[in-house]
């Protein structure tokens, strides 16, 4: 059975990721198995937010990182790629000047999308295919520049929003109040409107959160276990977290800032459970490119069996 891939690139504030997927191409179902992921810290937002762009350095670590993903994606022959950035190369000044020079360094294009592109990208994943249609849900995915939220009211998608509020961004000490006090506004008027059955988080912050609190596969992490590991984490220093959780150095300074930021949004909206699927922008963002891959496919073939049909009427044609 032959196999198609599809990869994308996803370029954060704390991190670049690159993921492969593979998929059959009889499949007409949304399967895809992960063949790779990359993940690389480089920290990008840490001079965007606090500078307004991005050091020649990084622009340089960045261009070799997208030479490297090239030559990955090569090896695994994938069929087509997306790149998206996010909140540290929305800020950086020299963002669109850094996007040519990697187009043309490695034909890799990249989209520098806004929070709303963002979280709808993150719901693309389809988990919510999953989830049980008659109860409501918020997505959030905390992130090192912003925070997505997605409303989803009987399995649709019925709003996104993103707010300047990330784990890099209160490092540097750049979330500005107004920003908490219109994410807290809207999760007011949406607990108003709606009964929220539980939080999607995505990324990859509560996935090591869920994984700490040690929650059976399958279960769902509460809020009051986070709220406990999150006491407990906040007590102590970076190094202290590295020894202690087995964290790595850049996950091991924000984990305790997005810890925060869920249990805050959690209290908002008056939930009281997280489910913590392993999706994030770069799932979404591969699922997009496979459905687009299906559609192509199907219409080529639609275009074929009418050649082909045009073709077996025009032989039928009596001769005169």
């Amino acid at each position: 059975m032959s196999k198609v891939q599809f990869a994308a690139i996803d370029i954060g504030s704390n991190a670049v990721r690159l993921l492969i997927k593979s998929a059959s191409t009889e499949d007409t179902e949304d399967k895809l198995q992960k063949l790779l992921m990359v993940r690389v810290p480089l920290r990008l937002g840490q001079e965007s937010f606090v500078n307004g762009k991005i050091s020649s350095a990084k622009e340089k670590k960045l261009i070799k990182l997208m030479k490297a993903f090239k030559h990955l994606m090569s090896v695994y022959d994938v069929e087509s790629v997306r790149a998206c950035a996010t909140s540290a190369m929305r800020d950086a000044k020299n963002a669109k000047s850094l996007v040519k020079e990697i187009y043309k360094s490695t034909d890799i294009q990249i989209e520098v999308i806004d929070g709303k592109v963002e979280a709808d990208i993150i719901y693309q994943s389809h988990f919510a295919d999953t989830l049980n249609k008659k109860n409501n849900y918020i997505f959030v995915d905390v992130g090192g520049g912003s925070t997505e939220i997605s409303l989803v009211v009987e399995g649709e998608m019925t709003l996104s929003l993103s707010y300047n509020i990330g784990t890099v961004r209160l490092l540097n000490n750049m979330v500005d109040e107004a920003e908490y006090e219109r994410m807290y506004a809207d999760l007011a008027e949406i607990a108003s409107q709606h009964t929220i059955s539980d939080i999607v988080g995505s990324g990859g912050n509560i996935i090591k959160l869920n994984t700490l609190a040690s929650v059976p596969r399958n279960a769902k992490l509460s809020l009051k276990k986070l709220e406990n590991l999150y006491e407990a984490m906040k007590l102590k220093t970076v190094d202290e977290l590295i020894e202690t959780y087995k964290l790595r150095p850049d996950r091991a300074d924000v984990i305790v800032p997005a810890a925060s930021i869920y249990i805050n949004i959690a209290k908002a909206i008056k939930v009281e459970r997280f489910i913590v699927p392993k999706v994030g922008l770069a799932d979404g963002l591969t699922h997009i490119l496979f459905e687009n891959w299906k559609n192509k496919k199907a219409k080529k073939e639609a275009k074929h069996a009418s050649e082909i049909s045009k073709q077996l009427e025009s032989a039928e044609e009596p001769e005169e």
